[in-house]
């Protein structure tokens, strides 16, 4: 298992990891398997989008804003980041994704994000590669 470390620059945004992703599967030498990531915290998140325009991002957090809104009368959460828990559950912790010939499988304009809810920090995500 290898733990990868992202630093993100803002409360909200999407930080694209899939670099640092197929990196860890080509140390791992899985030529065909799967490949397990998690994210270790309750207010960030991992998905798959499009990583060829930067707006596609812009727009996930913008409409995460419009539907989750920071500041709501129904939290109940003291620490002032309920809204980080509830973007980060409905997007997810986790992913599993296909390698293939050492390869993650994506398509052509697909990239993998952590997702930021409550930053800026330093994240830790977990990468687990296993053959199959």
């Amino acid at each position: 298992m290898k733990i990868l470390r992202i630093r993100t620059s803002e409360r909200e945004e999407l930080v694209e990891i899939s670099g640092r992703v197929a990196d860890a599967v080509r140390e791992a030498g899985v030529t065909e398997g799967l490949v397990y990531l998690w994210a270790m915290h309750t207010t960030c998140s991992l998905t798959v989008n499009e990583n060829a325009d930067p707006d596609v991002g812009t727009d996930m957090v913008r409409k995460m804003r419009e539907l989750v809104p920071l500041r709501d009368a129904y939290y109940r959460h003291m620490e002032g980041n309920s809204d980080a828990h509830v973007k980060t559950s409905l997007f997810g912790p986790g992913l599993t994704l296909i390698v293939h010939q050492g390869r993650v499988v994506m398509g052509r304009w697909q990239g993998v994000f952590l997702a930021e809810w409550d930053g800026p920090r330093t994240r830790s995500v977990a990468v687990k590669t296993v053959s199959c």
